[in-house]
């Protein structure tokens, strides 16, 4: 069994994985203040709570966008399972065609990986966490760049810390896109809009290929956005923690 962990910048996704197979996967809030042994506490104890044997760990892999926090992270890991993480680190052969390879980020390059494994390119690969990511693969497999936008609890918090009277909302959709009133007039900007800025990137994308593209999506966000659009698009919140098993057994052999 390894222990894999998605740094993001929000959340760190926390999988216990053995023979492909995800036994466990849970989150801690990203807080870069926080030390490697508060780490370790907070790691160890949600293993022990969800009655994860530490001592079958055989080793752990990390994917981080929080250069700041790998440090403890890495020694977190360390004190909990007793076993040096391997890093996720550049394109881990991933083929691409951008101005600056070294700008693409680890999870995105985990999730091409593990989109790569599984369907067959053409691929648009969507991430909805803190950013909102779609990023293209093309048809010979090569990773050729894409769009980001401000993720939709950001575009939230933004408008409602620049308004007097806007309150915060939950993330559901209202009965109509039609809102009656402020709060579902938020939430159907929220929902449909999202849903709809997804719809009309993916167009666009789909006529600069001149092809219709396999559509996966990942993220916290992608399950209650993506139901709303029109494309169909395939939902995996496990991809990233599948890519990482491929990276680290990669690394092995």
């Amino acid at each position: 069994m390894i222990l894999a962990l998605d740094v993001g910048n929000t959340n760190i996704v926390i999988g216990c994985i053995e023979n492909g197979k995800i036994i466990f996967d849970g989150r801690l809030t990203t807080n870069s203040s926080k030390t490697d042994m508060e780490f370790a506490v907070m790691l160890k104890n949600i293993l022990l709570i969800n009655n994860i044997d530490l001592n079958l760990f055989e080793g752990a892999i990390i994917s981080s966008v929080v250069p700041p926090i790998n440090s403890a992270i890495k020694s977190a890991v360390r004190l909990v399972i007793g076993k040096e993480p391997m890093m996720v680190s550049g394109s881990e052969g991933l083929k691409t065609e951008l101005d600056d390879p070294s700008q693409l980020g680890n999870d995105l390059v985990v999730g091409a990986i593990t989109t790569l494994s599984e369907f067959k390119p053409p691929i648009i690969l969507i991430d909805m966490g803190t950013a909102t990511t779609l990023f293209v693969i093309d048809k010979r497999g090569v990773y050729i760049g894409g769009a980001i936008v401000p993720g939709v609890k950001i575009s939230q918090q933004a408008l409602t810390s620049a308004t007097s009277l806007l309150p915060s909302i939950s993330l559901e959709a209202p009965d109509s896109v039609i809102g009656k009133n402020t709060i579902d007039a938020m939430k159907s900007g929220a929902i449909f809009g999202s849903a709809a800025m997804l719809d009309g990137i993916i167009d666009r994308i789909e006529d600069d290929i001149g092809e219709n593209l396999t559509i996966v999506a990942t993220g916290g966000l992608s399950k209650c956005i993506i139901k709303h659009c029109r494309h169909k698009i395939i939902y995996d919140d496990k991809l990233l923690l599948k890519g990482l098993w491929i990276i680290y057994n990669n690394h092995k052999k």
